[in-house]
C-alpha cells in the first residue's frame, strides 16, 4: 500500500524545518563562542592618543595596554614590553639574585657542616691544638736545622781565619762549603719566617671560627 503523497510531502517540509533550526543553532552558538573569546586592546601611547583594536597594539608596546572582552570588562593589564637595556638590566638583576641565593645556600651547608664536626668548644679547642701542634713540631725541626747550620758557619769561619793573611790559600771545597752554608741559612730563615707567619694566619682562622660557631650554638639552643 502506497503512502499519501500529502502526507509524505509534509514529513519532508517538517523534516528540513528541524535540520535548518539545527543548523541555525549551531551558527549561534559558534558565533557565541567565537564573541566570548575575542578581545579588545586599549592603550594610550607616547603622544597622548588613546587606540583601541582587536589585537595587541605596536605603538604602545612601550606602555601600559589593557585586554577587554567584547562586553568592556577587563581580562588583564599587559605590561610594557622591555627595551634592550631594560632586559640586560632585568637579566643582570636575575643574576645577582641567583648569586645570592647561591651564596645563602652556601653558607647554610657550610655552617651546618662546620656545627656538625664542633658541636662544642672543646672539640674545636682539641681540633686548633692539634693544628698548632704539628705547625710547632714543623717550626721546631727548622730551628734545629738552622741551629747546626750557625754552628758549621762558625767551624767554616775559624778554618778561614787560618787563611786569613793569605785567602788564595784556602781550598776551593772550603769556600764553596762556606757559599752552601749561607745559602742554606737563607732558605731556612725564611722557611721559619713562613711558618711563623702560617701559624699566625692560622691562630686568627680559628678565633674567626670560634666566634663564628658561638652564634651558630646560640642558634641551636634557641
Amino acid at each position: 500500500m502506497s503512502k499519501h503523497p500529502v502526507a509524505a510531502g509534509r514529513r519532508r517540509r517538517w523534516t528540513i524545518g528541524l535540520m535548518l533550526a539545527g543548523a541555525g543553532l549551531g551558527l549561534q552558538s559558534q558565533a557565541a563562542e567565537l564573541g566570548s573569546q575575542s578581545s579588545i586592546y586599549t592603550c594610550t601611547d607616547a603622544t597622548g592618543r588613546r587606540i583601541t583594536s582587536d589585537r595587541p597594539i605596536p605603538e604602545c608596546m612601550g606602555t601600559v595596554q589593557r585586554e577587554l572582552n567584547p562586553s568592556g570588562g577587563l581580562r588583564r593589564v599587559m605590561p610594557p614590553a622591555l627595551t634592550a637595556s631594560e632586559r640586560a638590566r632585568e637579566t643582570e638583576r636575575q643574576r645577582l639574585e641567583a648569586e645570592r641565593k647561591a651564596r645563602l645556600e652556601e653558607e647554610k651547608r657550610r655552617n651546618h657542616a662546620l656545627v656538625m664536626r664542633y658541636p662544642d668548644q672543646a672539640t674545636h679547642d682539641r681540633a686548633r691544638q692539634e693544628a698548632l701542634d704539628q705547625i710547632d713540631g714543623v717550626t721546631a725541626s727548622v730551628r734545629q736545622r738552622l741551629d747546626r747550620l750557625e754552628q758549621q758557619h762558625r767551624e767554616i769561619a775559624a778554618e778561614l781565619e787560618f787563611y786569613r793573611r793569605d785567602p788564595s790559600r784556602a781550598p776551593a771545597w772550603l769556600d764553596k762549603l762556606e757559599q752552601e752554608n749561607t745559602r742554606q741559612r737563607k732558605l731556612q730563615a725564611a722557611y721559619l719566617a713562613e711558618q711563623q707567619r702560617e701559624r699566625e694566619r692560622m691562630v686568627k682562622a680559628y678565633d674567626d671560627e670560634l666566634a663564628r660557631l658561638r652564634e651558630l650554638w646560640q642558634r641551636t639552643e634557641r
